[in-house]
Formats: C-alpha cells, structure tokens, sequence
C-alpha cells in the first residue's frame, strides 16, 4: 500500500424501540470510511465498508446479524454479503458497580478473495470471543477484558496486517469517561 489513512469517519443511522420493557430492537445502517491519500495493494482494496444490520435484546442479552452490501468489505475485494452475526451479554451485579461482559461473534467472508483463502488453506473466516469486567468509579469505568479468535495464520487477519496474526488473543486494560 502507498499513502496513509489519516481518519475512520463512522456514519450511523438507525431506529432503536421496545416491544416491552425487557424486550427491545435495534435496526439501522453503518458506513465506515477511511479517509486519506492511500492505495491498497493488490489485491485488496479501500477498506470503505457498509453494513445493514438488526438487533434483537432481552434483559442483559442482544443478539446482532449485520450484512455487508458493498462490493468490498474492509480490504478483501468482491465481497458483498459477508456477514457478521454476534451475541453479546452485559449485566450489571445487583447492588454493585461492577458490570459483567460476554461477546461471542462469527465473521463469515463471501466472495472469490475468500474462496481463494479458504482454498489456501488460511480462511477469512473466522470467530471471537471477549470476557470483560468492568467498575464505574465516580463516573470513570475502569474495565479489563480479554479478547481472542481462531483466525489462522496466513488468513486474513495476516493478510490485511502484512505479517502478524492480528487476530491472537489479547488483554485490554481502559478508562472511560462520558461527557
């Protein structure tokens, strides 16, 4: 690749309800841009994506499908209808600030990129997985997770990242603030 990207602008446009009070969902439209002077190397392209997507919820669970409808999605070319589908939990502990956190998701590739991969023996496909505990101390959460994935070497996450598996798992320490 030549040239950087310089900014991710991330447009949302979405509606989000309850059918009752545990009971919730979320549809809407997410586009991903990379801005910048930059050209993929080929075979890959811009990493512009766009996704569809719906959510359902239940108490402290939500369930997500999203669905790529672009040509492209992130870097692999003639990739439309890859999709992601994800369960995620969050739960706050009763008289507690501490919030309990679980993902589970499944990025499946489509497209002749993908099947070439996939045919190397390296598939784009892959899953993840994310454990977190999280405390809100006087509006600050301190949150510590660890997150992995059975990407293989070689496959895209190698690809994408020129060298490194980007997809091992990893600790994250954070401290957020809302304003």
């Amino acid at each position: 690749a030549t040239g950087s990207v310089t900014m991710e602008l991330d447009t949302y446009l979405g509606y989000k309800s309850s059918f009752a009070d545990d009971l919730g969902y979320d549809v809407g439209f997410i586009r991903y841009n990379y801005l910048g002077d930059y050209t993929a190397a080929a075979p890959l392209v811009k990493a512009d994506t766009a996704e569809i997507y719906a959510a359902i919820s239940y108490k402290f669970l939500t369930a997500k499908y999203s669905y790529g409808v672009l040509d492209q999605f992130l870097t692999a070319p003639g990739a439309k209808g890859t999709s992601y589908i994800e369960l995620n939990a969050s739960y706050t502990i009763p008289d507690t600030t501490y919030t309990l956190s679980a993902h589970v998701g499944k990025q499946t590739y489509k497209g002749d990129f993908s099947d070439a991969l996939d045919a190397a023996g390296t598939p784009a496909t892959y899953n993840d997985y994310k454990a977190g505990v999280a405390k809100d101390i006087s509006g600050y959460v301190l949150g510590l997770a660890y997150s992995n994935t059975d990407a293989k070497d070689g496959g895209f996450y190698t690809y994408a990242g020129k060298g490194g598996n980007w997809g091992r798992g990893m600790t994250t320490v954070s401290l957020t603030h809302s304003f």
